[in-house]
């Protein structure tokens, strides 16, 4: 039989909540922005060297020679989604994607792919949330040294098959401005940190075991905030070894008051929260308005 072993980067690309799709637009109109994503996709990996092993639905499972090659094409699958055009039918926009990728040694056979790195590159993209590219140390480990790319680990578990727990990292690609490193993000010192984040009726912690927490108008954030001046994916706030910041990644920009007296303006920056305050997204606010977004930074004694 033609089987053969080779090491390759395999990439699992999901459309998210297609079946809401199918609901919302119905079956012909659904179907027609699906294809058009899954088309966008395919020339993506065509682009940057990598082979579409098969498409199945909503999902694409692809090739690429190396692990810098899969990790450039997913974003620039991200990319290719978020720019697509309304042409299926006006005010329906282009959905978002979860990315999961493996790197290891694959079984070749009638034109499709085996082993456990596949079963692992599966794996990863069920841990991706929407705009997310999700992967192993072991991808990480065989990126070019000078690679460029924004990484972090942010979980550890265990997969069917393998021994012990592996490190799953994501790869930050909406993060323009993000200088802290690897190392400074695994350091478990001061994990006595808490922010509290407070929207409308949510709130939430971010700590050490909630390291990030995405704002921005669409419904797969953290914060949802259902306004024309926020964007899809506006602004994070991130743990980073005791100190808490907040990163804009946005169109027209994030607005922090500290105290009620400090004031700063952030686009495409970051600034570190301290204290109490709250933060405005897209456009400056009363400190009294129920859009703004209430933070407070708290430790345990």
């Amino acid at each position: 039989m033609d089987k053969k072993t080779e090491t390759l980067a395999i990439l699992f690309a999901d459309i998210a909540k297609s079946t809401q799709l199918y609901e919302t637009l119905g079956d012909k109109v659904a179907k027609q922005l699906i294809d058009m994503c899954i088309e966008r996709l395919s020339k993506v990996t065509l682009d940057h060297h990598g082979t579409v092993v098969k498409t199945i639905g909503d999902e694409i499972m692809c090739t690429f020679p190396t692990a810098q090659e899969a990790v450039t094409a997913s974003i620039a699958m991200h990319q290719a989604i978020d720019s697509m055009p309304g042409v299926v039918k006006p005010g329906v926009a282009a959905p978002n994607i979860y990315i999961g990728i493996q790197y290891g040694s694959v079984i070749m056979e009638k034109g499709d792919i085996f082993g456990d790195a596949v079963n692992v590159a599966a794996r990863m993209v069920t841990f991706a949330k929407q705009r997310q590219v999700i992967t192993t140390e072991e991808t990480i480990q065989a990126l070019a040294s000078n690679h460029g790319f924004d990484v972090r680990c942010i979980d550890k578990t265990t997969i069917k098959g393998k021994k012990g727990e592996i490190s799953i990292f994501e790869v930050i690609w909406e993060q323009h401005d993000m200088t802290t490193m690897l190392s400074d993000l695994l350091d478990p010192s001061s994990l006595d940190a808490c922010m509290k984040l407070q929207f409308k009726g949510t709130v939430l912690e971010i700590d050490q075991n909630r390291p990030i927490a995405t704002l921005g108008r669409q419904t797969h954030n953290d914060i949802v905030v259902n306004n024309r001046s926020v964007s899809r994916s506006h602004a994070r706030v991130e743990y980073r070894r005791g100190k808490f910041v907040l990163v804009d990644q946005s169109s027209n920009g994030t607005y922090v008051i500290v105290q009620n007296q400090k004031k700063i303006s952030l686009k495409r920056d970051e600034t570190q929260l301290l204290g109490q305050g709250i933060i405005c997204l897209g456009h400056t606010m009363e400190p009294d308005s129920p859009e703004v977004i209430r933070f407070s930074l708290e430790r345990e004694s």
